[in-house]
């Protein structure tokens, strides 16, 4: 499996490089309640705060805390996104961080370069084998600390309107070469339609196809010298690939999530989209019409005979450094991600595609009705989540992704692949010089 992360051994202390610029006080090794003794072994009662924008986590916590009267969650439901990141931010300069956190993978970076997270290995035990090793890479950071436990994933795969491809005689591609192949093909077929789109509006996708691609946007040194490598060249063969098939006029440039959209969907002039294990659930609102008609498959590859995925979306479990209860808060954070019952009812109440293996099967992952068509969906699914990339996420994403949306939405207007290439410089540019603003010790790749 491609790795995209730099997989040296290197220090909390690395990835805290340039904390100080962020307003924070104390050394750099101070790394608060799991990294001293202080996070130790609770023995009385322990109440824990778990922040989370997940529906219904409070029902999960429900099934803990009847089993485990001693150690109590309550959830705090929170705003999801850039929000809870500047919220927790500022509750750990105050001192009152809770004692859990739900963090996006690609928000990890920004909260542990902030001493927001706690490194939790020494409470892990064997955690690391439940998962798949693309997974672990995104909550070590490439390090041989723990920040979080995974909890959900999202790997990227290929959705497309089955019923179409039969009509038209288009063949699902399994390399991107095929792919264009097959947008050419589709268009031609049926020329007020398109395979897909490019949307702008959403850098997730790109992000995670972009990981397929071996893209390293941002990695981190041993001696804390962050390097940003936006348009490195795998990520340049990503956008000059779609500018490409955009300018061709083979790829519609619409953004996803609107009412036009929905309608291309809904009506089949969209005929594919390229998306992750959540598909499903955006279908049913947005192409109501197309029920049983659509049916998923692996990402193409960029050479044939390669295995590989990226992902777009997927969140963890942390802890935060302020917690007088690391013990027990990472106890409760493995138990949430990894146990049977908490997993089904991840599943069941909160509506996730779990990130442990073994929750990527059994009975309580039942078809999509959506896709009932498809009776292995959630088998392959699991096998293409097995070969999720892990991403190289850094400490300013929400820099990055503002100005792709700037830069790309721009460029997917003009409908010229050279713009293409020029808004990646731009998402490159500007996101080394907020690092440097900040004061992080960084170079360009």
């Amino acid at each position: 499996m491609k790795m995209s992360i730099n997989r040296r051994q290197i220090s909390r202390r690395s990835i805290l490089a340039g904390a100080a610029a962020l307003g924070l006080t104390g050394t750099l090794a101070a790394c608060g309640g799991s990294d001293d003794d202080s996070g130790g072994s609770d023995s009385g009662p322990v109440k824990l705060t778990y922040w989370s924008w997940a529906p219904n986590m409070e029902k999960v916590a429900a099934i803990w805390n009847k089993k485990n009267p001693d150690i109590t969650v309550t959830v705090s439901k929170q705003a999801s996104g850039g929000e809870i990141v500047s919220k927790l931010i500022t509750a750990k300069k105050a001192g009152n961080a809770p004692d859990l956190i739900q963090v996006e993978y690609q928000s990890l970076p920004t909260l542990v370069s902030n001493d927001v997270l706690a490194d939790i290995t020494k409470y892990a035990g064997d955690t690391k084998s439940q998962f798949a090793d693309g997974l672990w890479g995104m909550v070590t950071l490439g390090t041989d600390a723990l920040y979080a436990i995974p909890q959900d994933a999202g790997p990227l795969m290929f959705y497309y309107r089955e019923d179409l491809f039969k009509k038209h005689g288009l063949s699902v591609p399994k390399t991107w070469t095929e792919f264009a192949e097959t947008a050419r093909a589709a268009r031609k077929a049926v020329p007020d339609a398109y395979l897909t789109t490019f949307s702008s509006n959403d850098p997730g996708l790109f992000a995670g196809l972009a990981q397929q691609a071996g893209g390293k946007w941002w990695t981190v040194g041993s001696g804390g010298n962050w390097t940003v490598g936006i348009d490195d060249a795998a990520t340049k063969q990503v956008a000059e690939f779609w500018g490409g098939l955009v300018q061709e006029g083979v790829i519609d440039n619409q953004p996803m999530y609107t009412p036009a959209w929905n309608n291309a969907l809904n009506k089949g002039t969209h005929l594919a989209w390229v998306s992750a294990v959540w598909a499903p659930g955006v279908l049913v609102s947005s192409a109501p019409d197309t029920k049983g008609k659509w049916r998923m498959a692996p990402l193409p590859q960029w050479k044939s005979g390669e295995n590989v995925t990226g992902s777009w979306g997927g969140s963890s479990t942390g802890v935060s450094t302020d917690s007088k209860h690391a013990e027990a808060a990472a106890k409760f954070a493995t138990w949430l991600n990894t146990d049977p019952e908490a997993l089904a009812a991840l599943v069941k109440e909160v509506a996730i595609y779990p990130a442990a293996t073994k929750g990527q099967s059994g009975d309580v992952l039942t078809t999509p009705e959506f896709f009932s068509n498809q009776a292995d969906f959630y088998t392959t699914a699991g096998q293409i989540a097995a070969t999720t990339a892990a991403a190289a996420w850094g400490p300013n994403v929400n820099t990055a992704y503002t100005t792709f949306q700037d830069a790309f939405g721009k460029a997917s207007k003009a409908k010229k692949e050279a713009q293409f290439d020029s808004a990646l410089a731009t998402v490159q540019a500007k996101t080394f010089a907020d690092m440097r603003k900040q004061g992080f010790e960084v170079t360009e790749a």
